[in-house]
């Protein structure tokens, strides 16, 4: 069962995800709490930085970890509307991040559930509490919606 705060955690991920849109990236956004407090909200900026790895989750890693004056995130959870990726899940369990809660699932890059489950493999020093599905459908259509954009644009290019 899904908590009211994840569910208004997780809007505020959504409503930065929708800033990525607006600048032309994919919507994709996060949100990290510590202590009830928001202490980090970015969005993809890949497009804007031409920055491979400018994706949300690490751009409120950043945040965070400034805010705390520290790269151990231990007491923290982020909120973000896609699974994670490779990259994302490997700098979540390296900032030490208690619990991640996101959206909808990715299927081709997802490294949480859907291809790996790198935030809780034994092999690694730290596992990370996951909570999936917050808001799925309202992530979900966020990214069909764009990506459908995305092709009628193309198509008539």
């Amino acid at each position: 069962m899904t908590s009211k705060l994840d569910e208004k955690n997780m809007r505020m991920a959504i409503e930065a995800a929708k800033i990525a849109e607006e600048n032309g990236d994919v919507p994709i956004g996060a949100v990290i709490v510590y202590q009830n407090q928001i202490i980090g909200k970015a969005y993809n900026q890949r497009e804007q930085l031409n920055d491979p790895t400018a994706h949300a989750e690490i751009i409120v890693l950043t945040q965070a970890a400034a805010f705390l004056e520290s790269w151990r995130l231990n007491d923290c959870t982020i909120y973000v509307t896609l699974e994670p990726c490779p990259m994302c899940a490997g700098a979540l369990v390296l900032a030490r991040m208690e619990r991640l809660v996101y959206g909808c699932d990715d299927p081709k890059t997802g490294a949480v559930k859907s291809l790996y489950n790198i935030v809780q493999d034994e092999r690694l020093n730290h596992r990370i509490e996951v909570t999936a599905g917050v808001m799925a459908n309202e992530c979900s259509e966020l990214l069909q919606n764009f990506f459908q954009k995305r092709r009628i644009e193309n198509k008539n290019q």
